[in-house]
């Protein structure tokens, strides 16, 4: 089955079903559903020749994904002028197509990157594998939160500690065991929120999401991290971004989940 999907799009559903004007900037070609994106989120579209196109499939280790065709990159001059007063930004890359150096351009935002794309390499048959993420530094002195995975991170895990060290908040996700939160370099575990998993898609990109809404909202990391628990295993309940949750099932579901705690 074929569906619109991508890090940027799964963030953007959350962020505007939790209540804020969203905008996303992505590049794909004509033959992209446009349609099927929620009319209140504002798409900034970069002409390309084709669409960034993965098959994933889902085995013992983990996801699989092949990729099939690539859209154009991005970087500062695609950014809307008026965009440039945000107050929230996330970058979202899936495969190295977003400049870092974008982060410079939003001189008054709080910036998120959810750093999964910067972490991946594609070879030769078209298969993606990890890689070694050369030079964050500079990425790293500008944003207030970075998101990865435990999936993105594999054999580089003290490397990765180090960088979630450096930023004011850092989050490592680990599926069904939760996450690591870093705050001020300073480590702390957020306990999963028990789920039942129709499609684990874009789960760690509405965990980016709802944490930084939150974030800017209450300016408690430790609740913001919560939230995020919930939005992300929430979302799994679904195919694709269905189960989503809005402000209302979000609020229910982190009542009960700090019952439970």
């Amino acid at each position: 089955m074929t569906r619109p999907g991508g890090a940027v799009l799964y963030a953007a559903v959350a962020a505007h079903r939790l209540g804020l004007s969203v905008g996303l900037l992505t590049s794909h070609g004509d033959d992209f559903p446009l349609d099927a994106i929620p009319t209140r989120i504002e798409v900034v579209s970069v002409p390309a020749r084709e669409t960034t196109r993965f098959e994933h499939r889902y085995e013992s280790g983990g996801r699989v994904s092949h990729v099939e065709s690539r859209a154009r990159p991005l970087t500062a001059a695609d950014v809307p002028d008026d965009w440039l007063s945000a107050p929230l930004v996330l970058l979202a890359p899936v495969l190295d197509e977003v400049d870092p150096l974008i982060v410079a351009a939003f001189t008054d935002a709080a910036v998120g990157a959810a750093a999964q794309g910067w972490l991946r390499a594609v070879g030769r048959d078209g298969f993606v594998a990890p890689r070694a993420w050369e030079s964050p530094r500079s990425l790293l002195n500008q944003v207030q939160a970075l998101f990865l995975s435990r999936e993105d991170v594999r054999g580089q895990e003290a490397t990765v500690v180090e960088w979630l060290q450096h930023v004011p908040i850092g989050v490592l996700t680990a599926d069904r065991d939760g996450a690591l939160l870093f705050v001020n370099g300073d480590r702390y575990e957020v306990r999963p929120r028990p789920t039942t998993e129709a499609d684990p898609t874009g789960a760690g990109d509405v965990f980016a999401a709802t944490f930084l809404v939150e974030y800017q909202r209450s300016a408690d990391p430790w609740l913001a991290a919560a939230a995020a628990a919930c939005a992300g295993s929430l979302s799994v309940e679904g195919e694709g971004w269905t189960a989503v949750p809005d402000r209302i099932l979000l609020g229910a579901a982190l009542k009960e989940y700090e019952a439970n705690g």
